[in-house]
């Protein structure tokens, strides 16, 4: 058992992410409206933790999406393949017209005192149109799956989306996995049906199923509808409001074991204080605080959660696991893209202290 989880020894799979598949446009340090070119970013909520898993942790992942079928797909499923993260995919037929559509992210990454703007077009959007039955949940689990993810972004897309992730974790604590929420709630995407009243019903019926939360103080009280302590924090990186709200959660959600979160202090686009809380089982556990010389911060929250995530999957004592999440993230903001390009053996040498030192 690690911190509090009764997590399978072994599995065809270690780890299943169900969401939506993107990609993002990226314009580096020009904003879109004086952009001349673009690298794109195969991205996503829930795939970023897969791919993470795979890529720098050397997991066995997979993700149950939605994929379109032209080029847009093809090379959306190229990446997914490249990272190491088996595919489960309901295929739609992409008619050249009106779609269905594989979402587009466009997002500079600003400069110094200008920040990065991001904005979307999921217009028609393929992964929206999931629902509950289109997947073959009793042929995914049946080579035994340790560890299913979801998240906010995904429940957002459609009423259709939310009920496939509740489908999703009833399946997923039948086969006897652990599940996890990353509440990433975003206005946007909640105010096309409901807002953050719909966005808390919605939810609630998903963390019913659910074993391990990550979210900030934001994330509980719009994604969760919980009321926010009185207590105020006396930085960016105090966690004071954040564990303040731990028994509210816990006494609606008494399921719930692990609640974790990333904290931020944001100085500049590209100077970043960064550190990590986590309550686990009952207890406490801080990461340390890092400078961070940011060179892209898109994908920084989901790389902490793959490292959190491992240390669990790899029973590594909670204090550790956290750290392992703070450094994997930290290393992330250091690489163009969402995903990772970093090694396991630079996340355990960050974690335990390492430097910047030149490697020869």
């Amino acid at each position: 058992m690690s911190g509090g989880l009764k997590i399978l020894d072994d599995g065809e799979l270690d780890f299943l992410s169900v969401g939506a598949l993107v990609h993002r446009l990226d314009p580096g340090i020009v904003p879109f409206r004086k952009a001349t070119e673009c690298a794109i970013h195969v991205s996503g909520g829930e795939f970023n933790v897969a791919a993470n898993l795979a890529d720098c942790f050397r997991m066995k992942v997979g993700i149950a999406s939605a994929m379109a079928d032209y080029p847009i797909g093809d090379l959306i499923a190229e990446r997914v393949r490249a990272m190491g993260v088996r595919s489960f995919y309901k295929h739609f037929e992409h008619d050249g017209v009106t779609g269905p559509n594989m979402a587009t992210v466009y997002s500079d990454r600003g400069h110094g005192v200008r920040p990065p703007v991001v904005f979307y077009n999921r217009a028609n959007e393929a992964a929206a149109r999931l629902k509950p039955g289109d997947f073959d949940w009793e042929k995914i689990f049946s080579g035994g799956v340790r560890w299913v993810h979801s998240g906010g972004i995904f429940a957002a897309l459609s009423a259709t989306t939310a009920e496939l992730a509740v489908e999703a974790m009833q399946a997923a604590k039948a086969a006897g996995a652990v599940t996890s929420f990353d509440l990433n709630f975003r206005a946007k995407l909640w105010n096309v049906w409901g807002g953050e009243h719909k966005a808390a019903q919605t939810i609630a019926r998903i963390v019913e199923h659910v074993d391990v939360l990550v979210g900030n103080e934001e994330d509980l009280q719009k994604g969760l509808g919980i009321q926010g302590p009185e207590v105020a924090a006396r930085s960016k990186l105090d966690p004071s409001v954040f564990l303040g709200m731990i028994d509210s959660v816990v006494r609606k959600y008494p399921r719930v074991k692990v609640v974790a979160t990333t904290l931020r202090d944001v100085h500049s686009t590209n100077r970043h204080s960064w550190s990590a809380v986590a309550w686990i089982d009952g207890k406490t556990y801080n990461a340390p605080t890092a400078e961070l010389d940011v060179y892209d911060r898109v994908g920084g929250g989901d790389g902490f959660a793959a490292g959190f995530f491992y240390g669990l999957l790899a029973g590594e004592a909670p204090e550790r696991a956290v750290r392992l999440g703070w450094a994997h993230g930290a290393l992330l903001t250091t690489f163009p893209g969402d995903t990772t390009m970093a090694t396991l053996e630079q996340v355990r040498a960050l974690s335990e202290g390492g430097s910047a030192r030149i490697q020869r």
